[in-house]
């Protein structure tokens, strides 16, 4: 590979910087507190299967644009549905659970880091008012923060990663895409970014055949190791 020669870093947010599955599973648990721990795992999994079947079929074109907060409601329906949850304020307290997610540990002392030296750009499938309201609760630094609803489409479709191209300025090949989602690092390489995987315990691991420009611990790692690029 070329020599990693970066102006600025391009973040995923679900799961790389807040503890997503962790989020949803505390929301079901205390919409439906009735359910044992194996039936809050089956009621976790309805959800995220739900999330990501819609976003794919958006991204092929299969279904008009919906943004993240309309999708997460009707993971929501289907999540109460199931459990029997009748009251409306508690489906409509579970629809907002991807608003009010915990940061990894490393994650808001690592983007501190990062910000000194290089503008720090989130980029979300979260929608932008969803974006808004997860940021400010979990306390996540930006230069500026990215939303999939401005192309109307989920990664890792190019347009969204395009998104940041455009707001940086910067030949894709000078922006890193740091994700624990080895399909989303995919998706950059595809348009040109430079890759860094960190691991994560809900991520998506990568495949034997992956070749990401680096791989990190945490954060903190991953900043070791730019200082030294």
């Amino acid at each position: 590979m070329p020599p990693l020669r970066i102006d600025a870093v391009v973040f995923d947010v679900l799961g790389t910087l807040v503890d997503e599955p962790a989020g949803i599973r505390a929301a079901v648990r205390a919409a439906a507190p009735h359910r044992d721990e194996g039936s809050v795992s089956e009621l976790l999994a309805l959800w995220q299967a739900h999330v990501e079947r819609e976003q794919q079929r958006i991204v092929r074109g299969e279904r008009p644009f919906a943004p993240s907060e309309v999708i997460d409601g009707e993971a929501a329906e289907l999540v109460a549905g199931r459990a029997g949850i009748a009251d409306p304020d508690a489906v409509a307290a579970l629809a907002a659970a991807g608003q009010r997610l915990s940061p990894w540990p490393d994650s808001r002392t690592g983007l501190a880091r990062l910000a000194e030296r290089f503008p720090l750009i989130g980029l979300s499938n979260a929608d932008r008012s969803a974006l808004l309201r997860l940021n400010a609760h979990a306390g996540l630094r930006w230069h500026q923060a990215l939303s999939a609803e401005s192309a109307r489409t989920y990664k890792p479709a190019p347009a969204v990663y395009e998104l940041a191209v455009r707001v940086a300025a910067r030949p894709p090949e000078r922006l890193l895409m740091v994700a624990a989602h080895a399909w989303d690092l995919r998706g950059a390489q595809a348009v040109g970014l430079r890759t860094a995987y960190v691991a994560r315990p809900v991520g998506d691991p990568p495949a034997p055949g992956d070749r990401f420009d680096l791989r990190a611990r945490d954060l903190d790692d991953l900043a070791d190791q730019l200082d030294r690029t």
